[in-house]
């Protein structure tokens, strides 16, 4: 009688061969495979390091040339059984893992490198991270990738480039992505990008401030230039009335 893993049972006779099903239709690439017998390790497949083995000497040599391993499946057959072969056969697999431990992403940080007031049609813009490793930057035009750089070892700082139209009413965002996660900026071409057309889209706050302090002078200087020119013409009309009236 063979006990397979406690629960199939195989009865056989004397000097016939038996086949212990593992049930597997096909060894995975990173499966190891034991089998034992009264708990002695009696074959073995280690897929990953592509090795295949019997032990046909353990035990005093009871399965010298009784053992056949199916190298696909890890089925295993004992032939010429003898009441020596009685006993409880035991499958064991045993899955490896490779555990790759991904850094926590960055968000992304866009940037224009156009001064605050651009007379030229098109903005330049570069979108940034640092320290980061295993990952790809790219920008995107709606759900279409415009341009990509890619690190792998190291942990270095990424910076990608990006012309755009003033005019241009695409939407853009900047992506940072690993196997895993991703994180997204949206461009706000409003917000990074100005022209001179319009005043209060060239120019600061502080400049504008600026402006606003400088209008009320010139426009309080043309006041007082008035006011005297009004105060002088009307004395000259008096003096002249002075002199008409002495006469």
């Amino acid at each position: 009688m063979f006990v397979f893993d406690d629960t199939e049972k195989i009865s056989v006779t004397e000097g016939d061969s038996v086949s212990l099903n593992s049930g597997l239709p096909e060894i995975k690439d990173n499966d190891k495979i034991e089998w034992r017998f009264l708990n002695t390790l009696i074959a073995e497949i280690n897929k990953r390091l592509d090795r295949f083995t019997v032990y046909e000497d353990v035990l005093d040599g009871r399965f010298r040339d009784r053992l056949k391993l199916d190298n696909q499946t890890g089925s295993l057959t004992v032939t010429h059984t003898t009441t020596e072969h009685e006993g409880d056969y035991k499958l064991q697999m045993i899955k490896s893992f490779s555990l790759t431990v991904y850094a926590r992403l960055p968000v992304p940080v866009i940037i224009s490198n156009s001064s605050n007031c651009s007379s030229s049609s098109s903005c330049s813009l570069v979108c940034s991270v640092v320290n980061v490793s295993h990952v790809t930057l790219s920008w995107y035009a709606g759900l279409g990738v415009l341009s990509s750089i890619s690190v792998c070892d190291l942990s270095i700082s990424l910076s990608l480039p990006l012309e755009v139209e003033y005019q241009d009413k695409n939407t853009y965002s900047c992506v940072l992505n690993n196997p895993i996660s991703n994180q997204t900026t949206h461009l706000d071409i409003n917000t990074l990008c100005h022209t001179c057309a319009d005043s209060v889209h060239c120019c600061g706050p502080t400049e504008a401030v600026i402006r606003l302090v400088l209008s009320a002078l010139v426009g309080v200087a043309t006041v007082i230039i008035l006011v005297y020119d009004i105060r002088s013409r009307r004395a000259e009309r008096d003096q002249a009335h002075i002199h008409t009236s002495g006469a």
